[in-house]
């Protein structure tokens, strides 16, 4: 059964990520949200703080670098009551501690990224001695192809001893500043699903070539990059897993990523909203307004009732996240749990942040706080890894016995 409390081992980790998000992110993060597209050099500085984490199994990829890939020693090693926490667990808080600092931030780390937990998904033991510990990027969105990723139109041919991909890339998170960019293609159409596969791209490969960096609402101080992929000649040995189309298992091997990735996107989320919640109480204290955990919350004012029911949110959507993560180290089936957790961190993130600068006011909507900022950062977390709707629809199917042809 999940112990709720943080692991002991875990303990340093989560400590010297809120050190870097109190030290580091918090202080530049208005810096970077108004000068967007500007690398942080800030952050060049935690490149080998990082290294030193990981090598030491403390981090385990705060970006994802080692979900789920099983190769974390010690630090799987199941618990004396049998539980294992290993590097699900300890990548979900490194990046929640982190993104209460700052979610923007966090997604421009260096040699982390999404992309490392598609790696490590599916990545043979050669694949990760290759490119684990490299800044990988996730491209699988495309214009014609966005929430289904099922509908992906980007090919990949063999030609010898090379596929060569054609086709469009858009909303690549860190996909400019990335040393890898791992982009799903189809080995044929006309197979469905199944053909689909995922291929590690060198950012600096010559038929990658990028078309713009987008502006955007939040996560500033990440760049957000569209690609043309136009002839770009990929080794053999750079597709992930097998290269065989297997009708019967579908496209189960690159779908394994979002059952690692949704929880720490969860995460993230659950990070931005504590940020929320913790200032807003601050601000409500300030303004003379007392919550009492012991009272119900009918008979406090408004806005302290209000707050409860946040917490209470922010409560249920935490020990989702931390049930998926939990369910993965323990080698447990979690596409549900992970849905769910990403459902619910979704909706409650954005939620609780616009309660949050609705409670405080016009404070709450200038640049002197940070909440508004926050407003705008953690809408992006409802979205991408899967829109709130996707996530119904799959926790649908899974609960109903539906196919994707059967519920739409």
């Amino acid at each position: 059964m999940i112990n709720l409390e943080i692991p002991r081992k875990f303990e340093f980790l989560v400590g010297r990520a809120h050190q870097v998000a109190t030290e580091i992110f918090r202080p530049n993060s208005r810096k970077y949200d108004q000068a967007e597209h500007s690398y942080p050099k800030e952050l060049d500085m935690l490149a080998a703080v990082i290294d030193g984490m990981n090598e030491g199994g403390a981090l385990s990829g705060a970006g994802a670098g080692t979900v789920g890939n099983g190769s974390n020693g010690d630090s799987r090693k199941a618990d004396r009551d049998g539980n294992r926490n290993g590097s699900n667990m300890a990548s979900l808080l490194g990046l929640t501690e982190l993104s209460w600092g700052d979610v923007g931030l966090v997604l421009t780390m260096p040699r982390q990224g999404l992309g490392q937990a598609a790696i490590a998904a599916v990545a043979n033991e050669e694949q990760l001695k290759r490119f684990g510990g490299k800044w990988a990027a996730m491209a699988i969105t495309e214009p014609e192809a966005g929430s289904d990723s099922a509908a992906i139109r980007t090919t990949a041919k063999l030609d010898g001893d090379e596929y060569v991909l054609n086709g469009e890339k858009i909303f690549v998170t860190a996909g400019d500043r990335a040393e890898l960019i791992v982009v799903w293609a189809t080995l044929d159409r006309d197979q469905g699903r199944a053909a689909i596969k995922s291929f590690v791209v060198e950012r600096d490969n010559p038929g990658l070539k990028l078309d713009r960096i987008e502006h955007k609402l939040g996560i500033r101080a990440s760049d957000t990059a569209n690609f043309v992929l136009d002839d770009c000649r990929v080794p053999k040995e750079n597709l992930l897993g097998s290269p065989d189309i297997e009708p019967k298992r579908g496209f189960a091997g690159v779908m394994q990523t979002f059952d690692n990735t949704r929880p720490l996107v969860a995460g993230m989320a659950i990070g931005v909203s504590r940020a929320c919640l913790e200032r807003t109480r601050e601000l409500l204290s300030d303004a003379g307004v007392e919550i009492d955990y012991d009272a119900p919350p009918h008979s406090q004012s408004a806005a302290a009732s209000e707050f409860i029911a946040m917490e209470s949110d922010w409560e249920a959507a935490r020990l989702l996240t931390l049930q998926a993560a939990w369910m993965a180290d323990n080698k447990q089936p979690n596409s549900l749990q992970a849905s769910m957790a990403k459902a619910k961190a979704g909706r409650t993130g954005t939620d609780i942040a616009l309660r949050c600068v609705a409670l405080a006011g016009a404070v709450g909507y200038g640049e002197g706080e940070l909440l508004e900022k926050w407003a705008r950062d953690v809408k992006i977390l409802d979205l991408f890894e899967g829109t709130q709707q996707i996530q119904l629809l799959i926790i649908s199917r899974l609960l109903l016995g539906k196919t994707s042809a059967e519920l739409k």
